[in-house]
């Protein structure tokens, strides 16, 4: 079994604690590897690692443009590592290869672009309305930044937060899940071999409380971006407030995927599908509300159980596989719990609801893929994120109907549209309470989009030229070039 340390201070070290512990193989059951169990000592050390190269040293000397060399140079290392870093993140999360092979491919978009993207941070020249002072602004960063991660797409989420930190000019201390650790130190490793600096990437690994919490309350952090269970996320943001510190949240949702009766039915079930089978449901973008007009309800059901029904489940490593395991066995639990609730509520239970007994799926933490009909929006299961693959479907009648249930929520980070009728396409994407709304598509994101929720899906937006702009501040620089001091006692 492998055992993997700390990165701080561009050196693997041992924990303060001296403490580790194991990292669970989903598809097995079992531990495969030990991984360092972090404390506030350890964060002190990363975080002071991290202040030290933003106030000397090599990092603050780069111009832009070698800031931009050094990320773009990371983003040919990890498309020269992808294969293998897929393969360590299904190890560690139960993915499927053929997802995690396809992210990998693509996360190197994110040190590409905004690599690009960092010696175009421009300031203004200010048309000031003084005469004989000359006024621009100039966008600098921020410090030190944190990043907390998820375990569902650790290296793809990652690269959210990293690539514009970096090319903002901060620096930047990692706090994977402990769940899912082990990918992010392996690509500590390229960060060396790319060249950044001592310091300017670390990471701890570890609990929330004894590694998450000490990082937001550190003094020398000046901004936090989290992904994860809006309980945490509110947790996070309140404490980070009382610091004054900067945040970006992206937390749950329960998203709305709407099939009106004039869509494409094949099409809408294949996205109904993706919606919420696909990574096992464990997204936050899960359409795990299917809202189905009347007059389209059963025949769509009868294709959707139709297809469903045919889903592969198995080893994630095999290219065949199409529904792999629950990442964590408390997830598990919890997946379970939900489908009793909504059995319970009085939902029908239309296919799967329980775990998955079949011989392919071993002695790993499988759950059927469940779907409920009869649901209402006012029930537990319609209302509370599952994270997992059960699907409530609801039923509507009008255009007016299918937006109220989607906008009846506390969350509001994705929702999908499907109909043929443009102007509809318009009026419901504008009605819908959500940071993405697809339309006759769902679960596409991009590097050059922004990325971000509504109500308590959080603050802020990752992805995207402006999404830079969340890791600079405004310096406002005033010279005079000949106005006369007057009374030294009144404003000027």
């Amino acid at each position: 079994m492998e055992t993997y340390r700390h990165y701080i201070d561009a050196e693997f070290v041992e924990p303060s604690s001296g403490m580790y512990f194991e990292s669970f193989d989903p598809y097995l059951g079992e531990p495969w590897a030990l991984v360092a169990r972090g404390d506030a000592a350890d964060v002190d050390r990363a975080v002071g690692a991290a202040h030290r190269a933003f106030t000397g040293g090599a990092w603050p000397g780069l111009t832009a443009s070698q800031r931009g060399a050094l990320l773009r140079r990371l983003g040919d290392l990890v498309a020269r590592e992808a294969t293998r870093l897929a393969e360590i993140e299904v190890r560690d999360n139960g993915k499927l290869i053929a997802e995690m092979a396809a992210q990998l491919t693509y996360v190197p978009n994110w040190y590409y672009y905004f690599g690009g993207l960092a010696d175009k941070i421009e300031g203004a020249v200010l048309p000031i309305d003084k005469k004989g002072y000359f006024n621009f602004t100039r966008l600098e960063p921020l410090g030190v930044c944190v990043a907390i991660c998820p375990w569902n797409s650790p290296l793809l989420i990652l690269a959210f937060k990293l690539a514009p930190a970096l090319a903002a000019g901060n620096t930047v201390v990692v706090k994977p899940s402990e769940f899912t650790s082990v990918s992010t130190l392996e690509f500590m490793k390229l960060i060396e071999e790319a060249g950044f600096p001592r310091g300017v990437v670390n990471v701890v690994t570890g609990f929330g409380k004894d590694v998450g919490m000490p990082l937001v309350e550190h003094p020398l952090v000046a901004k936090v971006a989290f992904t994860g269970s809006d309980t945490t996320g509110r947790l996070i943001n309140e404490t980070a407030a009382r610091h004054f510190k900067r945040t970006t949240m992206e937390l749950g949702g329960k998203s709305p995927n709407i099939v009106f009766d004039d869509a494409d039915l094949d099409d809408a079930v294949n996205g109904a599908v993706s919606g919420i089978f696909a990574a096992t449901g464990q997204t936050c973008i899960a359409g795990s509300r299917l809202l189905l007009q009347d007059s389209i309800h059963d025949a769509f059901m009868e294709k959707l159980l139709a297809l469903a029904r045919t889903a592969r489940m198995g080893n994630p490593l095999e290219y065949s596989t199409q529904v792999g395991p629950v990442t964590t066995r408390p997830q598990y639990d919890k997946v379970l719990g939900y489908i009793d609730i909504a059995m319970k509520e009085g939902a029908t239970l239309e296919l799967g609801g329980g775990p998955a007994t079949r011989p392919e799926c071993g002695r790993g933490w499988f759950v059927e893929p469940t779907i409920f009909s009869g649901v209402d929006n006012a029930m537990r299961i319609a209302q509370e994120e599952v994270f997992g693959p059960v699907l409530s479907v609801i039923r509507f009648g009008s255009e007016d109907e299918a937006i109220r249930i989607a906008n009846d929520v506390r969350f509001g980070l994705a929702a999908g549209v499907w109909t043929r009728d443009l102007s509809r396409m318009l009026r419901v994407a504008e009605a819908i309470r959500a940071g993405t709304v697809w339309v006759n598509t769902y679960r596409s994101v991009s590097y050059l989009s922004p990325f971000g929720g509504y109500k308590d899906s959080g603050l802020g937006r990752e992805n995207g030229q402006d999404m830079i702009r969340e890791y600079l501040q405004v310096k406002s620089v005033w010279i005079n070039i000949g106005a006369k001091t007057a009374n030294p006692f009144v404003m000027r």
